[in-house]
């Protein structure tokens, strides 16, 4: 496959759909910027050829780029990508997930935030609220200290850059006791809330016995990932709050595990 700064404007619109189609059974999503790299066009032809297939069924389209269809792909493999590269794919639609995850908040609670790029969006926004925030995210940390105003509590230990996370190894659980616990997720299927990080999932179930509510903040392609671990069954979950991006079927699993679903639309983000 052809590299970043490799031209291929000579493809034609069927190369560039199987190489697209090829890529989704490698890794369950590509950004637009993904596809242009590897496809040397524009970021306009990636969003017809985008349209087209997910016209024809064969892929989804999703904010940011196009998404493995349920079942398409490498059902066992999962890509957990840094923050960094993270925190730049479906922006629109994790701002409007954490938009409509902040009024699940009352003034005064005692919350949750777990590390991850859609709970620092929500993080952000809850920064001037009069609430107790406990935190194992260091951006969230670091944005907390110097624009929130209520009262920021932050997990000791070391920092783990790969799963993005301050934990300290074999610590109990924290001594804090939340309303909730907001939560994302690298992928969620039947079985529960997945990840493919093993600290992740130890850290996550431990954190999942401090709150009485936990809260899921996911964008819509995270149900066409299957990372290899399950760390919380649906029925430990709450709600879950996604973007309008989410499939019948993946709403339909839902809301059949009593799991309240909330829809965050990319409209409701003032511009």
């Amino acid at each position: 496959m052809t590299g970043a700064g490799e031209g291929r404007a000579d493809l034609s619109e069927v190369d560039r759909h199987m190489i697209i189609r090829d890529l989704l059974k490698e890794r369950p999503f590509a950004s637009v910027r993904d596809l242009q790299k590897v496809l040397g066009v524009s970021a306009a032809t990636v969003r017809r050829d985008i349209d087209k297939l997910h016209g024809t069924g064969i892929a989804r389209k999703v904010y940011g780029g196009i998404s493995a269809k349920d079942g398409f792909g490498s059902a066992g493999r999962a890509w957990a990508r840094p923050y960094d590269e993270n925190r730049d794919l479906a922006v629109e639609a994790k701002q409007a997930i954490a938009r409509t995850a902040e009024t699940l908040v009352r003034d005064g609670d005692s919350v949750i935030v777990h590390a991850g790029s859609t709970c620092y969006y929500l993080g952000t926004r809850l920064a001037r609220r009069n609430l107790k925030i406990y935190t194992n995210s260091m951006p969230l940390a670091a944005h907390l200290g110097e624009h929130g105003t209520g009262q920021l509590v932050v997990a000791g230990g070391e920092l783990h850059r790969e799963p993005g996370i301050i934990h300290a190894v074999g610590a109990p659980p924290p001594a804090f006791y939340a309303s909730k616990f907001f939560l994302g997720a690298q992928g969620i299927s039947e079985e529960g809330i997945l990840e493919s990080h093993p600290l992740l999932v130890q850290v996550i179930r431990g954190l999942s016995e401090c709150a009485d509510e936990i809260v899921i903040l996911a964008d819509s392609r995270k149900f066409a990932l299957r990372p290899r671990n399950v760390v919380l069954p649906l029925s430990r979950i709450s709600t879950l709050v996604t973007d309008d991006g989410l499939s019948d079927k993946s709403a339909r699993m839902i809301e059949e595990a009593g799991i309240t679903l909330l829809i965050a639309r990319r409209e409701e983000i003032p511009g």
